[in-house]
C-alpha cells in the first residue's frame, strides 16, 4: 500500500527548471480556475486548488525546492508526514487577493483570526478482497505505513527542555498583520509556520523532524455487501497533525475480485445455468450452489434459452441492512457439439417425428405474409 501524492510540477504543469515567474504564472493560472469561490460546492475543484498552493508553497521557496527535488515529498514534509497544509494559503494574498477584491481570501477574510494548529493528513488504504468475502463481510488485520509522533519530543521537532524557543517575528502569536490599502490581513507567520515557536535545539531521537514512519497494525472489520470503491472511514488512524490538532482520518477503499460463476448488479446476482436439449424439451429438476447452499431450480417442459428464474433474497445483502437482493438464474440450453452414434440415431428419429418449422400451432412466416397482402 503507498499513499501516492502527484508531482508538484505536474501539478503545475511546469518544468523542473522553470523559473519564479513561470511558477507564479502557471500557479495564479489554477487557483483563477479552481478557486472555492468561483467553483461553489465542488469538491474537485477545492481540491486541485489546495493541490496547486501546495505545489506552489514548495517550488517558490529556493530551499524546499532544493530539498524537494532532492528527497521528493518526504524531504518537504512540515512534519514528517506528507500532506496538505493549509496554512500555506496565507502567503499567496499577493498572487490573488486583488484580482478577488478580498484582501486575504484564503480562509481568513477581512482580518479575521487565524485557524487552529493542522489537523492531520488523511491516509488511503486499497484492500482488495474476494467475492465471497464481500458476501459475508470479515475481519481484515491491516498493516499501515504511517507517520507517529516522536515519542520524546512528542511532535514538536525540539528538545523536550529549552528546544523550543518563542517566534521573533510573531512574538509567539503564529500570524502576523499585513497592511494592504485600507485593508488589515493576518497570515500565518511564515518563520514558525503558525506555531508561535521555533525549534532552537533540534530533538535527538527524531533529529528535528518530529516524527518518524512506523507500521501500525490495525483490525478492521468489513460488512457484508461491499462492493468496488466503498470506503470505509477509520477516524483518527491517518497521520497525526501538529502539536495540539487533531489526527487524519484513514479511508480503506475495498476492490472486490470478480467471481467465476456470479455477476454483481446492484444487490442482484446473475449467474448463467446451462441445460441439455432433453432437459429442457422434457423438464428436469436441477440443483444449483448459491451462497446460501444448494437451491434446486424447476425447470419447466419446452423451457427456451435465455429463460429467467428469480430466486428471492438469495443476492448481496444490503450494507447495513438486514434487506438483500435476488439471485437470477439465466437458462442456457446447449445443443452438443459431437454425437456419438446412439445420440446421432436418436435424434435422426426425432427429427423424422418433429414439424419442419417446429412450431405446428403458428403459421409460418410465409403465410403471415400471404395474408397481410391478401
Amino acid at each position: 500500500m503507498s499513499v501516492a501524492k502527484r508531482d508538484y510540477y505536474e501539478v503545475l504543469s511546469v518544468t523542473r527548471d522553470c523559473d519564479d515567474q513561470a511558477l507564479k504564472s502557471a500557479y495564479r493560472k489554477l487557483a483563477l480556475q479552481y478557486h472555492p469561490d468561483r467553483n461553489p460546492g465542488n469538491h474537485e475543484a477545492e481540491e486541485r486548488f489546495k493541490e496547486a498552493a501546495e505545489a506552489y508553497a514548495i517550488l517558490s521557496d529556493p530551499q524546499k525546492r532544493a530539498a524537494y527535488d532532492r528527497f521528493g515529498h518526504q524531504g518537504v514534509s512540515s512534519n514528517g508526514a506528507g500532506g496538505f497544509d493549509e496554512s500555506a494559503f496565507a502567503d499567496f494574498g499577493d498572487i490573488l487577493g486583488d484580482l478577488f477584491g478580498l484582501g486575504d481570501i484564503f480562509g481568513q477574510r477581512r482580518g479575521g483570526r487565524s485557524r487552529g494548529p493542522q489537523r492531520g493528513e488523511d491516509l488511503r488504504y486499497d484492500l482488495e478482497i474476494s467475492f465471497e468475502d464481500s458476501m459475508r463481510g470479515l475481519s481484515a488485520d491491516l498493516q499501515i505505513p504511517r507517520m507517529e509522533a516522536c515519542s520524546k519530543c512528542q511532535g514538536t521537532g525540539g528538545e523536550p527542555h529549552g528546544g523550543l524557543v518563542t517566534c521573533s517575528v510573531c512574538g509567539g502569536r503564529g500570524e502576523v498583520l499585513y497592511q494592504q490599502s485600507f485593508l488589515s490581513i493576518r497570515k500565518t507567520c511564515p518563520t514558525c509556520g503558525g506555531r508561535g515557536k521555533v525549534i532552537r535545539q533540534a530533538c535527538t531521537q527524531c533529529r528535528g523532524e518530529g516524527f518518524h514512519r512506523v507500521e501500525k497494525k490495525l483490525k478492521v472489520n468489513i460488512p457484508a455487501g461491499v462492493d468496488n470503491g466503498t470506503r470505509l472511514r477509520l477516524s483518527g488512524e491517518g497521520n497525526p497533525g501538529a502539536p495540539g490538532a487533531q489526527p487524519g482520518d484513514l479511508y480503506v477503499v475495498i476492490k472486490v475480485a470478480e467471481h467465476t460463476i456470479f455477476e454483481r448488479r446492484d444487490n442482484d446476482l446473475h449467474c448463467t445455468l446451462p441445460v441439455n436439449v432433453a432437459q429442457a424439451a422434457l423438464g428436469a429438476e436441477i440443483e444449483i450452489e448459491t451462497f446460501d447452499g444448494p437451491q434446486k431450480i424447476k425447470i419447466s417442459e419446452g423451457t427456451q434459452s435465455g429463460a429467467q428464474f428469480r430466486l428471492r433474497n438469495l443476492g448481496v445483502p444490503h450494507l447495513n441492512s438486514r434487506a438483500r437482493g435476488d439471485l437470477f438464474v439465466h437458462v442456457d440450453v446447449q445443443v452438443p457439439k459431437k454425437l456419438t452414434r446412439e445420440q446421432r440415431r436418436l435424434f435422426e428419429e426425432l427429427r423424422q417425428v418433429l414439424p419442419a418449422d417446429n412450431l405446428p400451432h403458428e403459421k409460418s412466416v410465409f403465410e403471415k405474409v400471404r395474408d397481410f397482402f391478401g
